[in-house]
């Protein structure tokens, strides 16, 4: 029990002091998670709008695998991504691989069903009437489909932040695509991991302190926004 408390004492000290690996890793931890939260927004929202407003067949069965997608392991798409950019790839010209643009790519791919899916959800989850009065007034196509989107705002901007938790707390990645280099790939999750099997348990404890503070603002954020 001691040595549990020593190791809190520690890691208190270290975000205290603004321990300098600490705070590299945490710096590029939230770069890696919010670069990649904002390509998954920029290609998913769009897209997961276009399902929502086309008919076409096959459209129930294509939400249902984007929907089956929110949950796939890390591991898996880790995988997948490893075999695109390593040597043998066919991205593998690119060097991407044990780099931080190889995990954002990665963590783009691992977030976007979330980004797709909750657009779709929150699109359709706006009333009819709306559109109706929209094209009443003379909206075209494309000021309709932006005053439907400006009315799922909140939910777009929930799932955004829903993203950006997946992908800063997911490891899997991390280790497959970055290798866990020092200095250069390593991120908090497997910073964590890392150090609790050398012992190091008060750098532990204090990037696991960081990463619930970061897990608790995000749910705050998520919280008003529900409200809202």
């Amino acid at each position: 029990m001691s040595e549990i408390i020593e190791g809190i004492y520690q890691a208190i000290n270290l975000i205290l002091t603004l321990n300098p690996e600490m705070l590299e890793i945490t710096l590029r931890t939230i770069y890696i998670s919010l670069s990649s939260t904002l390509f998954a927004t920029i290609i998913g929202v769009p897209l997961g709008g276009l399902i929502n407003f086309k008919t076409f067949k096959g459209k129930r069965g294509l939400v249902n695998i984007i929907q089956t997608l929110y949950s796939v392991p890390t591991v898996l798409v880790g995988l997948f991504v490893f075999l695109l950019i390593s040597r043998a790839g066919i991205l593998g010209e690119l060097n991407l691989l044990f780099t931080p643009t190889g995990m954002i790519l990665c963590q783009t791919i691992l977030i976007m069903p979330i980004l797709v899916g909750f657009t779709i959800n929150a699109l359709s989850g706006v009333e009819k009437n709306i559109e109706d009065l929209a094209m009443s007034l003379g909206a075209n196509q494309f000021q309709t489909i932006y005053t439907i989107m400006k009315e799922a705002k909140y939910a777009l901007m929930g799932a955004v932040i829903l993203g950006f938790g997946r992908a800063i707390s997911e490891v899997g990645v991390a280790l497959l695509i970055g290798g866990n280099i020092r200095g250069f790939t390593r991120v908090i999750t497997t910073t964590i991991s890392l150090e609790t099997s050398r012992g190091n348990i008060a750098l532990s404890v204090a990037l696991g302190i960081i990463l619930m503070l970061i897990a608790l603002v995000i749910n705050l954020i998520l919280n008003i926004i529900q409200e809202k």
